[in-house]
């Protein structure tokens, strides 16, 4: 590749403003928020900053024709490592484009472009009296293009579901540049749900410049209770009693002591620091309803053991609680230097014993690990403590992650509940999927992206992209059937 014609190209595209390939401009795009050590940095070739669709579409027509690898980065929130540029290439960061296009309040939608926040989001819609679901803890930063991405959730996905559930349409530029709007929700729709396969796609399929999202209605009435309890059993059988009560709130999230630890000397949440974990409920609805799912959740809490047990009594207050649990990780900064945070999914009911395993790989391997995440749906975050400095330290958190992950698929658990596959977890991918499940998958990579060059060497394992495909789903098929593949 001739890189100076090809910089002089995106130049007249993006101008010059628009275009960072010096290497200390580029020293940002190097990682996502995936943790330093566990995902390797990577310099892009450029770093790109369009402001409209055509000028998407005209970048990434120009490295389709270059041959250039492309990847599409938001904030650089992510947890994975998906926006990471493997083998170079251009980074196309969708940050300048941030406009709310259009909202309507009669079918509680808005179109929006990729780079919009999702905090931001909703509070522009808040005075109309709607919201955007998916809040993902990071959502002061984090952009609705990147939730699509990774299929984010958050909190609040236990009532309201996880951005696929809230994604109406995009508008999608295709590996050869090529602009689209897909549509699956319209009137009349039929066949395969195209907006379902990119939702989640984390930008291996194509590039997304604009958003149809659904927005829902603020409830009539909000409450939020902490309940503390005297061990992380009592905490997690509670949260299996209030879900097999029929009660489902918007959210159900938990705190162990060491992350009470962190966050309380931080923000002030009023968290009992001589609590083992602290459950953080909330629920909305009319205000008949909330009183009573309410007055039962403060029953069943009792009943399985909480110490203690209160209800914020102001708007202030319940975004105070709320603040030490989305602040969680910030805080951990006061417990040591570097974290690894995980991001897998259990069983509800089998919350108890994995709790139990997590605390075992804690002692086996001399680490301390925190758990913060959200208990409603048993999506655990156990955020792994230690010190990149200390000669050893990367090496144990490297070997206790794999035995986190083994243990959470062995519990009927999967390897992430929002955070994406990047390049952080492909190695784990034959743990849950068979080679006919990723040869599948591999497929739709290649229908969308023949030449590889959408986000290359993410989500899955070496080995299933290329003519490798056909033979592995030919092999596949072959041992299902007691056949010889042709």
């Amino acid at each position: 590749m001739d890189r100076d014609a090809f910089l002089a190209e995106l130049k007249t595209i993006c101008g010059d403003r628009g275009v960072l390939h010096q290497a200390a401009d580029l020293l940002v795009y190097e990682y996502d928020g995936s943790v330093d050590g566990a995902v390797d940095t990577e310099r892009p070739l450029a770093a790109v900053l369009p402001t409209s669709t055509e000028q998407v579409s005209a970048v990434v027509r120009l490295a389709y024709r270059y041959g250039a690898p492309v990847v599409a980065r938001g904030a650089g929130t992510g947890l994975s490592g998906g926006a990471v540029a493997r083998g170079g290439g251009v980074i196309i960061a969708l940050t300048r484009m941030d406009r709310t296009l259009r909202v309507d309040p009669v079918n509680r939608t808005a179109l929006v472009e990729p780079g919009v926040i999702n905090l931001e989001l909703s509070q522009s819609v808040g005075p109309q009296g709607m919201f955007f679901a998916p809040d993902p803890s990071s959502q002061k930063a984090c952009t609705i293009g990147g939730n699509v991405a990774e299929n984010s959730g958050g909190p609040h996905c236990l009532k309201y579901g996880v951005t696929t559930n809230h994604i109406l349409g995009l508008e999608v530029v295709l590996p050869d540049g090529t602009v689209t709007w897909i549509d699956a929700h319209g009137p009349g729709v039929g066949g395969l749900d195209l907006v379902a396969i990119l939702v989640g796609s984390e930008g291996m399929l194509g590039i997304v410049t604009k958003i149809l999202v659904r927005l829902m209605p603020s409830p009539e009435s909000v409450h939020v209770h902490l309940a503390a309890f005297g061990t992380m059993d009592d905490a997690a059988v509670c949260v299996t009693n209030v879900i097999g009560a029929g009660i489902l709130p918007a959210s159900l999230e938990m705190m162990d002591q060491l992350t009470i630890k962190a966050v309380e000397p931080a923000y002030h949440a009023g968290y009992p620091m001589d609590a083992a974990a602290v459950l953080l409920v909330e629920v909305d609805g009319t205000g008949a309803e909330v009183d009573e799912m309410s007055a039962q959740i403060e029953r069943i809490a009792g009943e399985s053991g909480a110490t203690s047990f209160r209800s914020a009594q102001s708007a202030a207050e319940q975004e105070l609680l709320w603040k030490g649990r989305k602040m969680a990780l910030a805080a951990m900064g006061r417990l040591a230097p570097n974290y690894y945070l995980h991001d897998t999914v259990v069983p509800r009911t089998r919350l108890t014993e994995t709790l139990r395993a997590v605390n075992d790989i804690s002692q086996e391997f001399r680490l301390d690990i925190a758990n913060v995440f959200h208990a409603g749906d048993g999506n655990l975050h156990p955020l792994m403590l230690f010190d990149r400095r200390k000669s050893g330290d990367v090496e144990r958190i490297l070997e206790a992650s794999h035995e986190l992950i083994k243990t959470c698929v062995s519990m009927g658990g999967t390897l992430s509940g929002e955070h994406g596959i990047g390049s952080e977890k492909q190695g784990y991918m034959e743990l849950i999927y068979t080679g006919e499940d990723l040869a599948a998958m591999a497929g739709i990579k290649l229908a969308f992206d023949p030449r590889e060059r959408m986000n290359p060497e993410k989500v899955l394992p070496k080995g299933y992209m290329c003519g490798e495909v056909r033979a592995l789903h030919n092999q596949a098929m072959a041992q299902k059937h007691g056949i010889h593949p042709m």
